[in-house]
C-alpha cells in the first residue's frame, strides 16, 4: 500500500510538473540576447555589464522570486537573434527576453514576443517603429529621432547654414538622416545625404565627397563602436582643420572610446541622452560602480540602457508580485524613475522610454575626454510617434 501510494504521489507530481504554472514558479527567467562576438561586441558587452551591476547592487530576488539571467550571444546576426529567443521561449520558457543590440536583431524578434506574451525589453536598439512591431516590446534606450532632432534644432539656431549629413545605411541611419533633414531643412538650412554600409565601413570616399561639398558642419551617425574608426579618418583626412564643424547624435563621441580619440574629438558638438560626465549624484556613483564592474571601462548609452532595463524589470515584477505576461508589460507602462541619465519615464501609450535630451560639446576635464552638457531638453518623447498621435 505504501509503495503504491509513493508511486501515485510520483505520477501526480510529474504530471504537475508538466502543467505550466500549476506549481510555485520559483525563480522568473531573463533571457539577456546580446553581440557578443563579431562587430558590434561593444555594444553586447556594454548592455551586460549594466544589467549585471544593477543586479548586483539590487540582489537577485524581487517579490520573493529569484531573478535567473541567462546571457546568450548572436553575434549581432538576425537570424540567430531569433533562433536564440525561440530556444528561449521553448526550452528555457523564460519570462522576459532583453537586450537587443541592434534593429534588425530587435525587428526579428518581436513576431516571437507577440505570439509567446513574453515581455521584450530593448536595451540598445534606436530605431523609432521598434516598439510598434509588438505589443510586448517596451524600450529604455532611445530613439534615434529623439536624439537627433533637438541637434537640428541646435543647428539651425547656431549659424550653420550647409550640412552634409553622413550616416550608417540601416534603420537608425535612415531615421537619423530623416530627423535631421526634416527640421534643419524646415528651418531654412541645405543638406546633401551620404549613407555608408553598416558593416565594415570605409569612410575615406565618402569623406572625400564632404571635403568636396564644403558644407558648415558634417552630420555623422554610425553605431556605439564605429565612432573611434570614423575619427581616426576623419583626421586622415585633415577634417580636423579644414573648419567644418562635427556634428550629430552622441553615437559617434561614444563615452567608452572618447577619451582615445584625442584631440580631434575636441569641439564635437552632439545631442543624446547620457553622458558619463552628467552631474547628478546618481550617475557619479553609477560610473564608479560600473568602471569597478569593468576594469576601468566607461558606462556610455549602451550600458545605461542595460542598468534601466534591469530596473524596469525588478520594479515591473515588484508591481506584479512577480508576475510576467501581459501583468508585467501593463505595469512597466507609465513607470518613472531616476536613472543615472536623469529622470525618465515610459510612455504608456508607446512604450517607450521618454527622457532629457543634452546638448553637450567634448571638452578636457580632469585631463580626460568628456560630452560636457551645457544645455537640457527636457522630457522628449520620441517624434515619429507623437506625430502620429497628434
Amino acid at each position: 500500500m505504501h509503495r503504491r501510494t509513493l508511486i501515485l504521489a510520483a505520477g501526480a507530481a510529474a504530471l504537475l510538473a508538466a502543467v505550466p504554472g500549476a506549481q510555485a514558479q520559483e525563480a522568473v527567467k531573463v533571457g539577456l540576447i546580446l553581440p557578443l562576438t563579431g562587430p558590434f561586441t561593444a555594444i553586447g558587452r556594454q548592455v551586460e555589464t549594466g544589467a549585471r551591476l544593477y543586479m548586483q547592487q539590487h540582489g537577485d530576488t524581487v517579490a520573493g522570486k529569484k531573478i535567473e539571467l541567462i546571457v546568450k550571444d548572436d553575434g549581432g546576426v538576425a537570424d540567430a537573434t531569433k533562433r536564440t529567443a525561440q530556444e528561449l521561449i521553448v526550452n528555457d520558457k523564460v519570462d522576459v527576453l532583453a537586450g537587443f543590440g541592434l534593429t534588425p536583431l530587435a525587428l526579428a524578434t518581436a513576431p516571437l514576443a507577440t505570439q509567446a506574451k513574453v515581455p521584450m525589453v530593448v536595451m540598445a536598439a534606436g530605431t523609432a517603429t521598434i516598439t510598434e512591431a509588438s505589443p510586448f516590446i517596451v524600450r529604455t534606450s532611445f530613439t534615434l529621432p529623439q536624439a537627433t532632432e533637438p541637434m537640428a534644432d541646435w543647428a539651425a539656431k547656431n549659424g550653420i547654414k550647409k550640412v552634409t549629413t553622413l550616416v550608417s545605411d540601416y534603420g537608425p541611419g535612415i531615421d537619423a538622416e530623416k530627423a535631421f533633414t526634416g527640421v534643419f531643412t524646415k528651418a531654412g538650412g541645405q543638406v546633401e545625404s551620404l549613407r555608408v554600409p553598416l558593416a565594415n565601413p570605409d569612410f575615406s570616399p565618402f569623406l572625400q565627397k564632404v571635403a568636396d561639398a564644403k558644407p558648415d558642419a558634417l552630420f555623422v551617425f554610425v553605431p556605439a563602436g564605429q565612432g573611434a574608426q570614423f575619427m581616426k579618418q576623419f583626421v586622415e583626412r585633415g577634417f580636423d582643420k579644414s573648419g567644418i564643424k562635427l556634428i550629430g547624435p552622441g553615437d559617434v563621441t561614444d563615452d567608452e572610446v572618447l577619451n582615445n580619440m584625442g584631440d580631434v574629438a575636441l569641439g564635437a558638438i552632439t545631442t543624446h541622452h547620457y553622458s558619463a560626465a552628467h552631474d547628478s549624484p546618481e550617475n557619479k556613483s553609477f560610473v564608479e560602480a560600473f568602471k569597478k564592474a569593468s576594469n576601468g571601462t566607461r558606462p556610455n548609452f549602451m550600458g545605461v540602457g542595460g542598468y534601466d532595463g534591469m530596473h524596469l524589470i525588478y520594479e515591473g515584477l515588484k508591481k506584479t508580485n512577480g508576475q510576467g505576461g501581459q501583468a508585467l508589460i501593463d505595469a512597466m507602462k507609465g513607470m518613472s524613475w531616476t536613472s543615472p541619465r536623469g529622470p525618465v519615464s515610459i510612455d504608456p501609450q508607446t512604450r517607450d522610454i521618454v527622457q532629457n535630451i543634452y546638448v553637450r560639446k567634448v571638452e578636457r576635464k580632469d585631463g580626460e575626454l568628456y560630452n560636457v552638457e551645457f544645455a537640457t531638453i527636457p522630457n522628449v518623447k520620441d517624434p515619429v510617434k507623437a506625430a502620429k498621435s497628434n
